[in-house]
């Protein structure tokens, strides 16, 4: 899975309660048109969630989170955009997929729903993002402990694809994600991003979901997600430089400018 450039993962959350953009794309409608204007911006795949899981954040039920997600991917597949599903369960992995998701974006990385591993065995067209992750996101801070934070996350990500490699999952299927602010304080999430290049030694493709998280308000002091997009697009210019697979982000243009600058100077 070879890319010429990083590619750009849209967020699309139709919850009311996501950190950044809770609400905004709740109806159909604004949903519908937000992946619009992604298209437009050059977006390389759209991450559809249903189920908010910032930190604290209290898990919904199924069907709600079904009722959210999949009009909207039915509706999408019909543009030709590559489409993802954010979720941890297996049923609603495999209705988005039924509807015309190709990726399953995990946060659990298949640890909160067992059945989730069937799903992604018995569909080896579709891509499985694999998340660090030690709970659900209630009370996941509390795992927050580390001693060397790169070597625990890149062990347990391996020992996680070993456990979907023997279970069935084709490696081919397999990305993996360090978990930026999932059970991390800032400092771990610095120490990862600074040595994304020791997880990409495990020799999966990687992606990194950074955009507007808490840890760059520390640093800058910006209480508001949206004060801190000029930082997350430094990160992406900095995980383009290194090579990742690929970025998760609330925005599209800025991103993919910054890869192309990266593309260009490596010409």
């Amino acid at each position: 899975m070879n890319n010429e450039r990083t590619l750009v993962m849209g967020i699309l959350n139709v919850t009311p309660d996501s950190f950044a953009d809770g609400g905004k794309y709740l109806d159909f409608e604004s949903a519908i048109n937000r992946a619009k204007e992604m298209i437009v911006e050059g977006v390389d795949i759209i991450d559809v969630g249903g189920e908010s899981t910032r930190p604290g954040s209290d898990r919904i039920s199924e069907e709600l989170e079904r009722d959210r997600v999949i009009p909207i991917i039915t509706e999408l597949a019909e543009l030709g955009v590559a489409l993802s599903i954010d979720t941890t369960r297996a049923n609603i992995a495999q209705a988005a997929i039924g509807a015309g998701a190709t990726y399953v974006n995990d946060v659990s990385g298949g640890l909160a729903d067992p059945k989730m591993v069937t799903v992604i065995g018995t569909n080896p067209t579709v891509q499985y993002v694999v998340m660090h992750w030690r709970g659900h996101s209630k009370d996941m801070q509390s795992a927050a402990q580390y001693r060397n934070v790169v070597s625990e996350v890149k062990d347990e990500l391996d020992e996680r694809v070993i456990a979907l490699t023997r279970a069935g999952v084709s490696p081919e299927q397999i990305i993996l994600d360090p978990g930026i602010g999932f059970a991390k304080g800032s400092a771990h999430n610095w120490e990862l991003l600074k040595n994304i290049d020791r997880l990409a030694l495990l020799g999966f493709p990687i992606l990194v979901g950074a955009s507007r998280k808490r840890f760059l308000g520390d640093l800058l002091g910006a209480n508001s997600p949206d004060d801190r997009e000029f930082a997350s697009v430094a990160i992406t210019t900095n995980m383009a430089k290194a090579g990742v697979w690929g970025v998760r982000t609330h925005s599209v243009k800025p991103h993919r400018d910054a890869i192309a600058v990266i593309e260009e100077l490596r010409k």
